[in-house]
């Protein structure tokens, strides 16, 4: 059992949410549970999860140790587009989980490179090995994975430091007007709904920084490419959305009326660069749109042949 101590910097309305804000790694199901047994208490006395909280107010929850829980080997497909002894890079298809939760350990990208691959770093755990970053479920595309602790640390330090570039192609609603800028905000657990991720206030969220460049215009759409800075949960979807053009498909972001009948959202990883942990090589890696994305592009007049990746 591990203990969590938290001097409230603010006022609640319940002590769930509070909790929800500042327990990092917890969902609320999993805060739920932590009330239920009767493990938080505020100023010294057994807490509810419908209680308000006051600014001050001294929180304590007793934690249960976390089980480790080893993912399994599954063959399901993979794109490898390359492997070294250091690094693979893979071509992720749409629908596919990069890493358990939420309790449910298998069918995910991390089940098939224990399949496919011979070795994955274990700076992530059991749960997540090799995973150095992640894209969305229902977003396709390029992601890196470690084949050893140290090719693990110089990745991840890249992506911290901003020189592992990450580029991605989104078809978004409407017509953007400019052709192209940067968008700073902060990112953080929507105060209305805890499942999604909004824009918020410097003190609710973390800074996400996000580049666009208008690709090409068709059809009352816009092909739009995205350069991350940053990388919060959602960041592109929720820029996209905060832009007033979300991404077409998405169902948790985008408009509620959509034309195309879609698996999820048409966002794509097309583009990655970064240095090679051993040689200190220069590489980059590109992957063309999946076939239901141009499918899509096509149907709209744009020029599928002019893209870049």
């Amino acid at each position: 059992m591990r203990t969590f101590e938290l001097i409230s910097p603010q006022s609640y309305s319940r002590a769930d949410v509070c909790l929800c804000e500042n327990l990092q790694g917890y969902t609320r199901s999993a805060i739920k549970k932590l009330f239920d047994g009767g493990l938080v208490d505020i100023n010294g006395k057994r807490a509810k999860a419908s209680q308000g909280v006051s600014e001050g107010d001294s929180i304590i929850c007793n934690l249960p140790d976390p089980v480790e829980i080893a993912a399994r080997p599954e063959d399901i497909p993979l794109d490898i587009v390359y492997e070294d002894d250091d690094f693979a890079v893979i071509n992720k298809q749409q629908g596919l989980t990069v890493h358990a939760g939420n309790g449910n350990i298998d069918g995910t990208l991390v089940n098939a490179l224990l399949f496919h691959l011979k070795n994955l770093s274990g700076v992530g755990g059991a749960l997540r090995p090799g995973i150095v970053h992640r894209i969305d479920k229902n977003t396709s595309g390029l992601l890196v994975v470690a084949k050893n602790d140290a090719a693990h640390v110089s990745l991840a330090k890249q992506i911290e430091n901003k020189t592992c570039s990450r580029q991605y192609l989104a078809l978004l609603e409407g017509t953007v007007k400019d052709d192209g800028g940067n968008i700073t905000t902060y990112i953080g657990r929507s105060p209305t709904d805890r499942v999604k991720m909004a824009v918020v206030s410097p003190d609710k969220g973390k800074i996400a920084i996000t580049d666009y460049r208008v690709e090409q215009r068709s059809g009352g759409y816009t092909l739009c490419r995205f350069i991350l800075h940053t990388g919060r949960t959602h960041q592109i979807r929720v820029h996209a959305r905060y832009m007033g053009h979300p991404v077409v498909g998405d169902d948790v972001y985008g408009i509620k009326k959509q034309k195309f009948r879609l698996n999820g959202q048409l966002l794509h990883a097309c583009r990655l660069e970064l240095t090679h942990p051993s040689t200190g090589e220069r590489m980059t890696f590109t992957a063309p749109l999946p076939e239901y994305f141009k499918d899509v592009l096509k149907k709209l007049s744009f020029d599928i042949g002019a893209i870049v990746y």
